[in-house]
């Protein structure tokens, strides 16, 4: 079986944080630019492009998918946001993503996996704020098309920042001292974030994604979607009542460059980003 590759990896994030100016909801011509790169990818791998389109603030968005086993009734949402926050590169939020969403299809077209379920890649526009919460965000967009056209979906796995880990002791923090007490404090490991109605999905891949990974995963189930459950666009997943969860390296509770203009490809380790995919492929294969 083939597994992820590094260096396609740092090539995703090189060219996606060197987009100027930079790739937030103001600078159209750098989201078409972004949109088009990643469409070109899924391309290579041998898929089917299909655009989906919005209109937020006057301008045009999109989103773009691509399926694999497009004849299959039952499908699997694996998705992530390539627009950024203001002026600032964002390599792991969230460039570190949408590589790790290519990678994913690229191994999906290269291992052939014989599965009684399809998978639809989605990368999202329009996460980022002022959209964050709204129904014009680009996940949320998408949940509504798959709940109004009744779509039998297994659940939805959303990668969002997977690059930025530290093996410095205390570089993990918790806002809730209860978690702070179950958790490593040292920042080297990808988290599966759930809420408790959809506690047996998040414990399935953490499950699934622990067999196959070469980096500790933990898993953390909130009680509901408010606070630091919601954080991304597996949130709009769980208004529709459809299983999602979050992969993660916890975002601003680790990585300190988080919506600055540090958010560099220099602060990345593509090696263990290389393992979370790994994991999360693994697990996508395996579900019921």
């Amino acid at each position: 079986m083939k597994k992820a590759v590094n260096k396609r990896l740092y090539r995703d994030v090189e060219f996606l944080t060197s987009i100027r100016p930079y790739r937030n909801y103001q600078n159209l011509e750098a989201l078409e630019a972004t949109s088009k790169y990643i469409s070109d990818q899924f391309t290579s791998s041998g898929y089917a492009i299909e655009e989906q389109q919005w209109i937020a603030e006057g301008n045009e968005y999109k989103n773009i998918i691509a399926s694999w086993q497009k004849d299959k009734m039952r499908r699997l949402i694996i998705g992530a946001h390539y627009d950024v926050a203001g002026d600032q590169p964002g390599a792991d939020d969230n460039a570190s993503a949408v590589a790790g969403l290519l990678e994913t299809a690229r191994l999906f077209s290269e291992n052939h996996p014989e599965l009684d379920y399809g998978i639809d890649f989605v990368a999202y526009c329009l996460e980022e704020a002022p959209f964050f919460t709204t129904k014009e965000m680009g996940s949320y967009i998408h949940a509504k098309s798959i709940y109004d056209q009744k779509e039998d979906i297994v659940g939805m796995i959303c990668y969002e920042m997977i690059g930025y880990f530290s093996d410095e002791p205390g570089s993990q923090t918790f806002p809730v001292p209860e978690l702070a007490k179950i958790y490593p404090d040292t920042g080297n490991y990808i988290v599966v974030v759930g809420i408790e109605k959809c506690k047996t999905f998040n414990e399935t891949i953490h499950r699934l994604m622990s067999e196959q990974s070469g980096i500790n995963v933990e898993k953390i189930v909130f009680p509901d979607g408010s606070g630091l459950a919601g954080r991304s666009d597996q949130r709009n997943y769980w208004e529709f009542e459809y299983d999602a969860v979050m992969i993660s390296d916890t975002s601003f509770l680790r990585n300190p460059n988080y919506h600055k203009e540090t958010d560099t490809i220099e602060t990345l380790d593509f090696e263990k980003m290389t393992e979370v995919v790994n994991g999360c492929y693994h697990a996508a294969t395996k579900l019921e």
